[in-house]
């Protein structure tokens, strides 16, 4: 017989139970990610929005589930080491970087805090990763084989302005990968019968003088070796590389897009968005040490006709057939 005590008392086990149960799920934790660029807060907008997008597209909503910590170099190579430090003061569960000085500091201020690279050319090489299929420690992500692309890039330039001989390259000797760039430019050179003049600017206010050199030199073509100095400052570098009047080409898309003649390598924002795929991963428990490090497949060939007209350049037509994208 069900009585108004029998239901009095199922109401208050029900609640008990109810209570207990609250009482033993922990409320939803807010992890942390942090992101250390070279470039300033507004070069470096677009990449910082392709990875919250990758994050946001894993089930990791800000405000509800994770906050980020974005430092910013604002180009100045200097700044880096404190900046990782910063991090880690904010005691930050993962950290991503998009180039080998930024991933070098890290590396050095902490061996157990999991760093993800969003596109670091060289990693091995730079001592970063003992391999790709095996990182060890505390690093993994997304490595740019840059070299490899590097001779493709002088390849697509030569066949744009075949009479350019003298080929200038403009590197930045801070930059941990520079040896291996200037190593495979002069290969590229040589194989094209092309003489490469190396050009240095380490720093963003050496670009004046950089660019004065390669018109010292007698330059007739210019490549610009994939650096995060170089695309923070792009629109100042376009801006002194129009002086010239000489063709540039470029390891990413966004000089092109900043006027630019062409560009040729792996879209930026890209490998960006996918590394919250290693973010997600290890937020979920994995370690770093565990997940292979990953190379683009997807290499983008850009030209800016626009640019080309300006110059007086004539793109041959089955290079525009075969271009990604084409600014008009």
């Amino acid at each position: 017989m069900i009585t108004r005590r029998n239901i009095l008392l199922a109401g208050g086990i029900g609640l008990l139970v109810a209570y207990r149960l609250s009482r033993g799920q922990p409320a939803a934790t807010t992890r942390r990610v942090g992101m250390l660029l070279v470039a300033s807060e507004a070069a470096g907008a677009h990449l910082r929005a392709a990875f919250i997008q990758g994050m946001r597209d894993l089930g990791w909503l800000e405000g509800k589930n994770v906050e980020y910590r974005f430092v910013y170099a604002d180009g100045d190579m200097n700044r880096v080491d404190a900046l990782a430090s910063e991090l880690i003061r904010q005691k930050v569960d993962v950290i991503v970087v998009g180039n080998a000085t930024t991933a070098r500091a890290l590396q050095r201020a902490t061996k157990t805090i999991p760093i993800v690279m969003g596109s670091v050319a060289n990693a091995v090489g730079a001592g970063l990763v003992a391999s790709l299929a095996k990182p060890g420690g505390n690093i993994t992500g997304i490595t740019t084989q840059q070299e490899e692309v590097l001779g493709k890039l002088i390849g697509i330039l030569h066949e744009v302005t075949p009479g350019a001989r003298r080929i200038a390259i403009l590197l930045n000797e801070s930059n941990p990968p520079h040896a291996v760039y200037w190593d495979a430019a002069q290969s590229a050179c040589a194989a094209l019968d092309l003489i490469a003049l190396r050009v240095v600017a380490s720093v963003p206010a050496q670009l004046g003088a950089a660019v004065g050199e390669i018109v010292r030199q007698r330059s007739q073509a210019v490549v610009v070796v994939p650096d995060p100095i170089y695309v923070s400052e792009r629109v100042k570098l376009q801006a002194l590389m129009q002086t010239t009047r000489l063709p540039v080409a470029y390891g990413f898309r966004e000089h092109v897009v900043a006027g630019g003649l062409l560009s040729y390598g792996a879209d930026l924002a890209a490998t960006f968005r996918n590394a919250a795929k290693y973010v997600d991963k290890i937020l979920k428990g994995a370690k770093p040490a565990d997940l292979p490090v990953e190379q683009p497949t997807k290499f983008e060939l850009i030209i800016n006709l626009k640019t080309a007209k300006a110059l007086g350049l004539t793109i041959p037509q089955a290079m525009l057939l075969r271009a990604d994208e084409v600014i008009q």
